[in-house]
């Protein structure tokens, strides 16, 4: 059976085996070692721990104390160094390159970033935090929210201000209308000399009830 498979893949595909071994030996000629070190462009030092990165597929490495590293890339690859404090830089290796060895020294420039103004000042006083302290404004949590609401004088404001409903309306058509038939055929009866009435005269004078709003 064996024999068989192998004579059918002969006689179907006389020239697979010589293909396959081009397709590798152009793989393996591509493949190119870079090797080189990075260094600082106004001091000539090395840089360590910088980013060696191919674009493309993203495979990379970093250099070592010394800023020197080493990569297996293939021809016609874009190379990119990177490092905090310094502008990226990125080369590309040659497709027509001799060999599969390319060596490189790079050199990189900083790169100047502007920061926003500091203002460091002085810690505050003790008579400073105090006075800070008391006059930071907190604000009110739920429970203070709702004890504000039901004081008396905030109910007060809000009875004069708020339309009465229909629950509200409907009594006071009904305690009028009882009225008017409790002193039906008479006069009713003057609160002018009722110290009760002028009791909540006042009040309400003081309250400020009478005042166009």
């Amino acid at each position: 059976m064996k024999k068989r498979l192998r004579l059918l893949l002969l006689v179907c595909f006389p020239f697979l085996p010589g293909a396959v071994q081009a397709q590798f030996e152009n793989f393996q000629d591509s493949v190119v070692q870079l090797y080189g070190v990075v260094m600082t462009a106004d001091s000539l030092r090395g840089l360590p721990g910088v980013s060696v990165v191919e674009k493309n597929s993203g495979r990379g490495t970093i250099t070592n104390p010394q800023g020197v590293f080493s990569i297996a890339v293939l021809k016609g690859d874009r190379i990119e160094f990177t490092f905090v404090g310094y502008k990226p830089k990125t080369i590309v290796i040659p497709k027509d390159l001799a060999g599969n060895q390319f060596s490189v020294i790079q050199l990189m420039v900083t790169d100047t970033v502007y920061l926003p103004a500091t203002i460091i000042k002085p810690r505050p006083t003790r008579e400073q935090f105090e006075r800070d302290f008391i006059a930071t404004a907190v604000p009110d949590d739920d429970i203070e929210i709702a004890r504000k609401n039901t004081e008396e004088a905030k109910r007060n404001i809000l009875a004069r201000s708020l339309p009465s409903d229909g629950r509200e309306a409907t009594n006071l058509g009904l305690r009028q209308g009882a009225q008017r038939m409790y002193y039906s055929g008479q006069n009713p009866p003057q609160n002018i000399f009722n110290p009760l009435a002028w009791g909540e005269f006042v009040k309400a004078w003081k309250r400020g009830d009478y005042k166009k709003k």
